[in-house]
C-alpha cells in the first residue's frame, strides 16, 4: 500500500466537471499500473466515501475511504478500476487527468 505522502505525490485534488472534487494524476501512469489502495476503515452501512468489494460469493465488503482516492468519481469511460480495494490504470493517464472509475451496480 501506499502512504499518504507517496498519495500526495501522485495526486491532488481540485473542483470537478464531472461532481464536487476530484482526483487528478500529478504524472503519467500507462495501462496496467498499480496506482494505490483505497484505504479506511471497514464499515457495514453505506456513505459518500464507502467503497463495496465483493469479496466472495455475494459477500460484499465496505471501506470508508480515508485516502486521497476517496475523491475518485465515476465515468462511464474509466481510466482505472479496482481489483479488489487496489486502484489499476485500464489505459494511459496524463498528467492533469482526472481519474474516473465506473461506480458500477449498488450491492
Amino acid at each position: 500500500m501506499l502512504s499518504d505522502e507517496q498519495l500526495h505525490q501522485l495526486y491532488y485534488t481540485k473542483e470537478s466537471d464531472i461532481h464536487g472534487s476530484g482526483l487528478f494524476a500529478r504524472e503519467k501512469f500507462k495501462q496496467g499500473d498499480y496506482m494505490g489502495e483505497y484505504d479506511g476503515p471497514m464499515v457495514l452501512e453505506n456513505d459518500s466515501h464507502v467503497l463495496w468489494v465483493e469479496k466472495y460469493d455475494q459477500v460484499w465488503v465496505g471501506r470508508d475511504g480515508k485516502n486521497l482516492l476517496r475523491y475518485i468519481n465515476h465515468s462511464n469511460e474509466p481510466q482505472a478500476e479496482f481489483v479488489g480495494f487496489e486502484l489499476f490504470a485500464v489505459r494511459d493517464i496524463n498528467p492533469d487527468e482526472e481519474i474516473t472509475i465506473d461506480y458500477g451496480e449498488e450491492p
